[in-house]
């Protein structure tokens, strides 16, 4: 499955992916949690991933404090936290990741929204990750009241996709076409 969705995102065009950021990120503005003094951990997008550039500067502008992923050795996540779009250094697996001071694996918790990546998102809110289980283990630290959200491609959502016992949902899907509630 995992295959088949990134050889489908390979068939995107690059102005495709900056059209679906943009309105990404209208919709993640619309939701509750972002407002001024806010905390939101996100992530960079790479490759062919729904671009995130927008909204993570968006939430800054807002006055929204951005954490973003350093990614350790051993697959779990370290947060730091977001100062503008010139201030990055080149992380594990050439992940572009904020040139700031790591914060520890649990500044997640500090959060009111999670965004993360995914392949693609069950109607129950189980989500297709890459198989490292490094966004399980964030997602592990955060509180259940707070929600997370995956952001994907709207062909991506609504799939049913294999869940292991580690496997944490999420509570929506953001895409270009808005934001979807999940069971």
């Amino acid at each position: 499955m995992r295959r088949r969705l990134l050889q489908a995102r390979r068939d995107r065009s690059p102005a495709s992916l900056a059209l679906d950021g943009e309105a990404i990120s209208v919709h993640v503005a619309t939701l509750p949690q972002v407002r001024a003094g806010a905390c939101v951990a996100a992530y960079v997008s790479a490759g062919t991933e729904p671009s995130t550039d927008r909204t993570l500067e968006a939430l800054r502008e807002r006055g929204v404090r951005v954490l973003l992923p350093v990614l350790l050795a051993d697959d779990d996540l370290d947060w730091a936290a977001y100062a503008g779009p010139t201030a990055w250094r080149t992380g594990r697996r050439g992940l572009r990741e904020p040139d700031a001071p790591a914060l520890g694996t649990h500044a997640v918790a500090e959060a009111d929204l999670v965004l993360v990546p995914g392949l693609a998102v069950s109607d129950s809110g189980h989500r297709l990750g890459r198989g490292g289980g490094s966004y399980d283990r964030a997602l592990a630290r955060v509180a259940p009241d707070v929600v997370t959200a995956v952001v994907l491609h709207p062909d991506e959502v609504g799939l049913p996709v294999p869940v292991e016992p580690h496997d944490r949902p999420v509570d929506a899907a953001v895409t270009r076409d808005g934001v979807t509630w999940l069971d």
